[in-house]
């Protein structure tokens, strides 16, 4: 994530150092000048980067859906495809 000094200056951190970071640190930062500033308010963000993220959600089943473990043994789970193969004789 970016986080912005109060100097106006800019830096990257992740969650867990920004979570550990103190006012100390801060002012150390700003102390050694470290960061940059950044003039373009959508810099790496999800604008910037134009791709999908593909999300599955193999938690959901349907409930119009049959179950097809629960066939017996006397229903035939093919008995609608037709058999074409007899037809082509030209």
């Amino acid at each position: 994530m970016l986080y912005q000094l109060p100097n106006g200056k800019v830096i990257n951190l992740s969650i867990e150092e920004y979570l550990d970071l103190t006012n100390e640190d801060i002012q150390y930062l700003i102390s050694i000048d470290f960061g940059e500033h950044i003039r373009d308010p959508f810099k790496g963000s999800a604008v910037e980067k134009n791709t999908k993220e593909t999300i599955y959600d193999f938690e959901f089943l349907s409930s119009d859906d049959e179950d097809i473990n629960n066939i017996t043994s006397d229903e035939d789970p093919f008995d609608d495809i037709v058999d074409l193969s007899d037809n082509l004789d030209m």
